[in-house]
């Protein structure tokens, strides 16, 4: 279901507890102008948007809030945190910080370290539900776990979790996530995207197939470019999208509408599909796994 219009009014049209999972970026202060929408974007909004996300998001679900702060007079706002904090505030826990690294993100001429990642805060009500998550190659594979701890004093601890036993041949995949973005990053559709903040097509993937399961209901009130309904195609999940600009909008229609065309010619699952095209993402695994059953992977 796609829907034209202020994701603050529209998602009070959405029943409580009727959304498994939000994967979504809003406006990043006043960095982009969003033909002209930015105007629109202050404080009482995103408190708002951030109060009416909890209220429809189902005990156990999932909201992935994917954000940066811009500079002024040479400090970053801390908007982003300010946003996080205000979630908890809202009932939300902050399940986990995660980076969105950029590969190749283009130089800037500032007098600071190279900009190169965003926050994407993970946000849960209550614990989340079983989902499916990512692993890789386990560096030290076969190797025994250490089984002794030592506090500042030389005073030897108890024995740790996992002591004596096997690393095993995959781990789940840390919370730093890098990929490539601008030209060089893979877009499913294949057309040039028109749109000022577009993120990875594998960003959306990954966190749609992390956070939640087939059948599912997916959200995202800033919809831009329809990247995160995209996902919901290809993983057999139920998308909700919320667009402002009714240009944005008519892009989101045509990508998602390409996707299902697309879709519908292959007798794979979703997540099947995507774990057997690495052109979308370097990692081919995705282990089915409980969120309560991963201490030793």
């Amino acid at each position: 279901m796609l829907m034209l219009g202020n994701c603050a009014e529209r998602l009070r049209e959405l029943a409580d507890g009727s959304v498994n999972l939000t994967v979504t970026s809003p406006p990043y202060d006043n960095l982009r102008t969003y033909n002209g929408n930015n105007d629109l974007w202050n404080d009482d909004v995103w408190k708002t948007v951030l109060k009416e996300l909890f209220r429809v998001t189902a005990d156990g679900g999932v909201v992935v809030w994917v954000v940066s702060d811009a500079t002024i007079n040479g400090s970053e706002t801390g908007t982003s945190f300010k946003q996080a904090l205000f979630a908890m505030e809202c009932g939300f826990n902050l399940y986990d910080t995660m980076i969105y690294g950029k590969d190749n993100a283009p130089p800037l001429n500032d007098p600071r370290y190279h900009q190169s990642f965003e926050y994407m805060f993970v946000m849960s009500r209550g614990r989340p539900r079983a989902g499916t998550l990512i692993t890789e190659p386990s560096k030290y594979a076969g190797n025994i776990v250490g089984g002794t701890q030592w506090n500042s004093k030389g005073d030897k601890l108890v024995r740790k979790h996992g002591a004596g036993k096997q690393i095993k041949d995959r781990k789940i995949r840390s919370n730093i996530w890098m990929y490539k973005v601008g030209g060089a990053a893979v877009s499913y559709t294949g057309s040039k995207v028109t749109h000022p903040a577009k993120f990875p097509d594998a960003l959306a993937m990954d966190h749609v197939l992390s956070w939640s399961n087939t059948g599912d209901t997916v959200l995202d009130p800033f919809m831009g470019s329809g990247t995160t309904g995209i996902a919901c195609v290809l993983l057999d999940r139920n998308f909700i999208g919320i667009e402002l600009d009714p240009d944005f909008f008519a892009i989101s229609e045509k990508r998602i509408q390409d996707a299902r065309v697309a879709r519908s010619g292959t007798i794979f699952s979703g997540q099947a599909w995507y774990a057997g095209h690495s052109e979308l993402h370097d990692k081919e695994d995705y282990v089915q796994l409980s969120l309560t059953e991963n201490k030793d992977v």
